[in-house]
């Protein structure tokens, strides 16, 4: 195992209006409903680096994991998925790739592995793993036998010439990377450029190869013969090239340095028709196991169009990641409203619906739209229809920890530079999980942390929520719980406008009583008749209520006058 000062010497070296209008959705019936365990019901994100540290060296591992499996059961999540775990020299923190099927000893081995899969199935979790298809490390054998032009390895990744403009060699078109700079670099042992649409030392896979496919579809059956329900697939968009290496269209005004991405329209490198080929030949590659359906989750952060057409190539749930995009701390009610109803719509008949609020890339969900606004959406993905993701740490309200340059260890804020890294950095929500209030907040008995511990840790941890009548957590629990009712899996749903800015949600099963959701929007407290505008009963119980609503649970409330408190969420049952 790697000591701490060891992980930490190998990142830094490589890291550089008033308006009423309702719709009602009916949720269609799946094909195979009891084969689809996920359905209306809570996946939990795992990031393995920050969740939980077995043996001191102040880095989260596969046995710490497996030490706090309970924790996963007891809120009732339905599957874990793990950030990557695979053998990696950590420039992008375990998404740079030297071995796609064995363990990196920062995490553990492959029998420590089998051993985190059999207590997680004793526990009733199914175990989801990050297939990352998109790229290598450049410390690849595959990439270190393409440099020399060995077959079969020779086409494995993008090779192009350079350009030569008045005796200058550049690179072959203006493509630039996510980490910034240049997507191409200079190998002068091979005398070629090779794509990286990350970090340099992630050199892009080439999936016009044939071959190069068989050995990730080899990748996943290794996977899947030990024990492993699914796959999330990280950045699918960028997985396939234009082939003719156009360059891409230069966005104007943004505001942004020539280097960023930002500043290109990405049309020849990202949402590209082959994608969806290649990914149709990992789902039958999932559908020729038996037994325990497989699922396959999707990373795209794109138009509403591409997200609906990967449900027809083989992803079960094509991430909806409008938490982290067209909706924020600043969106109305009406915005809401409206962007939900699109994409409810949009969904094919059978296919589930899913409800992404936070990740290890997007910042927690109680730093982007406020401590009052913190149990939000998790309420919201308990009662609309479909799957919930939550990201480790959001159920019990943990925040962002503010970083300083020196203190950043993510390739994409420290490549941004000291003016810039704190817009792009992920470090401030991966920092580590806040069990207790003992040392590193119970996370590692090491006082030094691979990253830093939020000093917040003493008074905000899951230990001190455990004991409290109303926290975060007990919130949570009570949600992942209402999710599994039948009124919510296979009830109507109506998404209505109740007054000014005050957001509700109803749904409804024929014998059943409603459950209704109400969110207040306003900045100040709220006087709504939900009874008139939801057609609802005038008195209904508080089932959950956010933190610092002071709308006390259990209470029965006259739904025809309801006060909301400024930011204020409560569901009704």
């Amino acid at each position: 195992m790697m000591h701490i000062t060891s992980l930490h010497s190998k990142m830094l070296r490589t890291s550089v209006l008033l308006c009423l209008f309702t719709a009602v959705i009916w949720c269609s019936a799946a094909p195979n409903p009891s084969e689809e365990w996920w359905r209306d019901s809570f996946i939990y994100q795992i990031y393995p680096l920050s969740f939980k540290d077995s043996n001191g060296d102040g880095v989260g591992d596969l046995n710490g994991i497996t030490s706090k499996l309970e924790h996963i059961a007891d809120i009732g999540a339905s599957a874990l998925w793990l950030s990557p775990i695979y053998v990696s020299p950590m420039v992008d923190f375990g998404y740079d790739i030297t071995n796609f099927t064995d363990i990196d000893p920062v995490f553990g081995n492959l029998a420590d592995f089998s051993k985190l899969v059999t207590k997680a199935k004793s526990l009733g979790l199914k175990v989801l793993l990050d297939f990352v298809p998109n790229h290598s490390s450049d410390k690849c054998s595959w990439f270190t036998k393409s440099i020399q032009k060995i077959k079969p390895y020779d086409e494995y990744y993008i090779w192009k010439d350079a350009k030569i403009v008045n005796g200058t060699r550049q690179p072959p078109n203006n493509w630039l990377s996510a980490f910034q700079g240049s997507a191409w670099e200079w190998n002068d042992q091979r005398k070629q450029y090779y794509y990286h649409a990350f970090a340099a030392g992630q050199p892009d896979l080439n999936y016009r190869n044939s071959q190069l496919n068989e050995e990730m579809k080899n990748a996943l059956r290794f996977w899947l013969n030990r024990g492993v329900d699914g796959f999330r697939i990280d950045t699918i968009p960028n997985l396939i090239e234009d082939s003719r290496f156009l360059d891409e269209p230069k966005i104007p005004n943004t505001g942004l340095p020539d280097t960023d991405s930002g500043t290109l329209e990405h049309i020849y490198t990202y949402n590209q028709n082959e994608t969806y080929d290649i990914l149709k030949t990992w789902r039958a590659v999932l559908d020729s196991y038996n037994g325990t359906k497989k699922m396959f989750l999707t990373e795209a952060y794109t138009t509403l169009a591409y997200q609906m057409r990967y449900y027809e190539y083989g992803s079960n749930i094509p991430f909806n990641f409008m938490f982290m995009g067209e909706l924020n701390n600043r969106s109305s009610a009406v915005q809401f409203k409206r962007t939900i109803d699109r994409y409810l719509d949009a969904i094919p008949a059978g296919q589930s619906a899913n409800w992404v609020t936070g990740n290890h890339d997007q910042g927690r969900v109680a730093s982007r739209f406020g401590l009052k606004r913190a149990d939000q959406l998790s309420m919201m993905a308990a009662v609309l229809p479909g799957v919930g993701i939550i990201y480790n740490g959001d159920e019990i309200g943990m925040v962002n920890r503010p970083m300083s340059y020196k203190e950043t260890l993510d390739p994409a804020g420290c490549n941004a530079g000291p003016s810039r890294y704190n817009t792009t950095s992920r470090d401030p929500q991966r920092t580590p999980f806040q069990w207790d209030s003992t040392t590193s907040a119970g996370f590692s008995t090491n006082t030094k942390t691979w990253l830093p511990i939020n000093p917040n840790y003493k008074t905000l941890n899951l230990a001190a929520e455990k004991l409290a009548s109303v926290s975060h957590y007990s919130i949570f629990k009570k949600l992942v719980t209402l999710k599994k009712l039948p009124v919510i899996s296979k009830g109507t749903t109506q998404i209505i406008l109740v007054g000014y800015n005050v957001f509700g949600v109803v749904r409804r099963q024929a014998g059943q009583s409603p459950v209704v959701l109400l969110i207040n929007f306003n900045d100040v407290s709220t006087l709504a008749d939900a009874a008139s505008w939801m057609n609802v009963p005038d008195q209904m119980k508080v089932y959950v209520s956010s933190i610092g609503s002071n709308i006390q649970i259990g209470a029965t409330v006259n739904t025809n006058r309801i006060i909301l408190p400024a930011a204020a969420s409560v569901i009704l049952v």
